[in-house]
């Protein structure tokens, strides 16, 4: 086995964190995602990289040499990546960026940030839309490229998609939660407990498809377009939620905990990713950009159809 890149960037962040929860919110991924980068890597090198302590995590001997051996990786293909943005410095222009609500608040903007201070001379206007309006902008040529949730694309034929990150969905629960106690947990404990529903960005239609197959229904007793709300009840006890690790945070807005726990039912995840149309022809500028999230993502999973 080699070691990834991903697996690096993970150590690093816990080494420099000194705690796994926080390493996974700097990252946007789940703890259980760190965790297990970290253990496949002392796994490959045979060594423990880090000391448990009950306040986080430190590094050991093996872990101080390996962070500074690993700091030295990125910060060679830091410079590697700067040698090919230097080739394409030249790139300017407006590119026409449709973005879906989930993806403008919880994904985009860090990115967005790197490169327009990579990219000073290529301006990004944003788009706020549905899917089907963004789907239908692409196909019209009125947007260039689309962030997205791809998971839902319709028009596959018509447009092309790669995956740059995929977010699992996981129980969500306040901390003194029953269903933490159980060892093992379905769509079918989850449905004997009040549920609150988030519709935004199709959360509700997805999630209707994952409850149809599994032959269970939820007790809906709220809907909401605002995960923020979806976050403070599920904190204050009124009820459980299934959502994604993308928009998940340990805290809500009033400082009570959530606790999250991987269901045993086949739940998809949620696939942020590209979208163009499949016959355009990319602006310098657009192709820019494009390049620079697929680089970013160590080019996701590809070419994603619609599911």
């Amino acid at each position: 086995m080699s070691v990834s890149l991903k697996q690096i960037r993970y150590f690093i962040a816990a080494a420099e964190s000194g705690q796994i929860s926080h390493a996974a919110v700097e990252l946007n991924v789940s703890q259980s995602a760190v965790t297990g980068a970290i253990q496949q890597l002392e796994g490959i090198l045979g060594v423990r990289l880090f000391d448990r302590h009950p306040s986080g995590v430190s590094p050991t001997p093996e872990g101080h040499r390996f962070l500074l051996h690993g700091r030295n990786v990125l910060a060679a293909l830091e410079e590697a990546m700067r040698v090919s943005r230097s080739s394409a410095s030249t790139a300017s222009g407006t590119v026409r960026v449709g973005v879906t609500y989930t993806v403008a608040g919880y994904f985009l903007p860090r990115h967005q940030a790197r490169f327009a201070r990579t990219f000073p001379a290529v301006t990004l206007d944003l788009y706020e839309a549905s899917r089907s309006v963004i789907e239908q902008a692409l196909i019209d040529g009125a947007l260039d490229v689309a962030v997205m949730l791809v998971s839902n694309l319709e028009a596959a034929d018509k447009l092309e998609s790669e995956v740059l990150i995929r977010s699992r969905r996981r129980l969500w629960t306040p901390a003194d939660h029953p269903l933490l106690k159980k060892d093992t947990l379905g769509l079918a404990d989850v449905a004997e407990h009040p549920y609150v529903m988030l519709t935004v960005d199709e959360a509700s239609h997805t999630a209707g498809r994952y409850w149809s197959r599994s032959g269970h229904k939820p007790d809906v007793i709220f809907r909401t377009s605002s995960v923020e709300a979806v976050r403070s009840m599920v904190a204050a006890g009124m009820g459980i939620t299934v959502l994604s690790d993308m928009v998940f945070r340990p805290w809500s807005l009033e400082g009570q905990r959530i606790e999250t726990r991987v269901l045993a039912d086949e739940i998809p995840s949620m696939d942020v990713g590209l979208a163009w149309r499949r016959d355009a022809t990319m602006s310098p500028a657009t192709r820019c950009f494009r390049d620079f999230l697929s680089l970013a993502f160590h080019g996701g999973g590809g070419n994603h159809p619609s599911t």
